[in-house]
């Protein structure tokens, strides 16, 4: 018997709006069954799905759980993400790797870090 990772779930106050981004940043389209209350990205893909899904809560302090990410074209992508309405937390170079901590709309964290 085996796990697969299927889904990555954001809990967010607009699913839409919200996927919407994130489908930005990864260069896609939200998922065609999406609305405001649920939503996906790259559902037909091979690998694991982002979920959104409508909670009635607002995120209360750090998420304790983040995505990384990494490219070769880091700082052009930086600001790429940065336009789509990411916020700069901030940029790190640490165990050998380079990497700038940013902040998706709703809050939620995220890492970029610098391919080699």
């Amino acid at each position: 018997m085996s796990i697969t990772l299927e889904h990555v779930v954001f809990d967010c106050r607009n699913a839409a709006e919200l996927a919407g981004f994130w489908a930005g940043v990864l260069n896609t389209q939200v998922d065609a069954e999406s609305n405001e209350f649920f939503a996906t990205v790259n559902k037909a893909a091979d690998g694991p799905a982002l979920m959104f899904i409508q909670v009635p809560e607002d995120r209360a302090g750090k998420n304790r759980l983040h995505i990384d990410f990494s490219t070769t074209g880091w700082a052009a992508e930086v600001d790429r993400i940065v336009s789509l309405g990411a916020k700069r937390v901030g940029e790190f170079d640490e165990y050998g790797a380079h990497w700038v901590t940013l902040a998706d709309p709703e809050g939620n964290v995220f890492d970029l870090a610098e391919a080699h």
